[in-house]
């Protein structure tokens, strides 16, 4: 009888705008190797997968070899697992449609499995983080985009194409702000990193108040939440405006779907208490009298970068078994 080969080992892959970590990760979870690179290094995406596919057989290459991968799994903006294409992402550096999973199968050589960076985050969360045991959920990542997740009875919900959950695309304003997307009046132009400093610049220009905003070198919710922390009203009535619209959008997502809890990750869920505590107010206010008080807002405990190399890992065991080296 001929031998199988088991293998024990996948490729996480975590794309943002900023940066893109790739990982190696054994069956029980544990990253075993990883490094990282400046994803607007590369804006053609042609270059980025050669760079990407070279980076990920070096790691391999150093960490036992070929035969031991399994597949790999890779989390993006605006992706969708059942094309198996970033499509339109209104944040990277590539636009229209590009083929990502077909691109580095053929490079590559092995399955390659796509999905939306939220949904990544929700598989992290149920695996790994604050959704473990639960069944009914929404994940929120907050970053440059707003992106969520959702799972009912235990099954994460992707709808027909696999752009389900594209909260941040969700029209909050009637005629309001421009979105990256094209849009106007996006949850993501309120609530995203650029969309807070947006809010910050308006009430500064709104008032000559004293606030420790007007000296920072580069305004960031990072850095916005500093200035609350050091008790500064303008930088606190900021993340009151933002925690405001995104407590109207929950509100309505939760109404709809009727969650156990809801659960922010990405950076700016950081901001801690000056964002969670005017969101789960103007939630309170908005939601549908009959889920009041019975819903949870937790912030993720886990890394961000951990939880989605994480959630591509356990991807990338979900795909079709496929290599040129078997």
């Amino acid at each position: 009888m001929e031998e199988y080969n088991i293998k024990s080992k996948v490729v996480g892959v975590d794309i943002s705008n900023e940066s893109t970590t790739y990982a190696l990760v054994d069956i029980r979870g544990n990253i075993l190797a990883e490094d990282s690179f400046n994803t607007q290094d590369y804006p053609v995406i042609e270059q980025f997968v050669s760079a990407l596919s070279e980076k990920i057989v070096m790691l391999v290459e150093e960490n036992g070899g070929y035969e031991t991968i399994r597949s790999i799994g890779v989390s993006a903006p605006s992706a969708s697992s059942v094309s198996g294409c970033i499509e339109n992402a209104a944040n990277l550096p590539w636009k229209g449609v590009v083929p990502l999973a077909v691109m580095l199968r053929e490079q590559i050589g092995l399955a390659v499995g796509l999905s939306n960076d939220a949904h990544i985050s929700a598989l992290g969360e149920q695996a790994y983080g604050s959704a473990h045991g639960m069944r009914n959920f929404i994940i929120v990542s907050l970053g440059v985009g707003i992106g969520s997740c959702f799972f009912a009875n235990g099954i994460e919900h992707q709808g027909h194409l696999g752009y389900a959950g594209e909260f941040g695309h969700s029209c909050v304003v009637d005629g309001g702000r421009q979105c990256g997307c094209g849009h106007l009046g996006c949850l993501e132009a309120y609530v995203g990193a650029k969309g807070i400093v947006r809010t910050a610049q308006e009430l500064m220009n709104e008032s000559d108040r004293d606030t420790l905003m007007r000296s920072l070198p580069k305004l960031s919710p990072r850095t916005i939440a500093e200035c609350c922390d050091k008790g500064d009203e303008m930088a606190i009535e900021v993340f009151r405006r933002t925690g405001y619209m995104l407590g109207i959008g929950l509100a309505n997502y939760a109404s709809i779907v009727d969650p156990e809890a809801i659960i922010l990750t990405g950076g700016i869920s950081h901001a801690g208490k000056w964002l969670v505590d005017p969101t789960y107010e103007s939630f309170e206010s908005h939601v549908f009298g009959n889920l009041r008080g019975k819903v949870k807002l937790l912030t993720s405990k886990l890394n961000d970068r951990e939880r989605d190399v994480l959630g591509a890992s356990a991807l990338a065991w979900s795909v079709p078994e496929y290599s040129l080296f078997k």
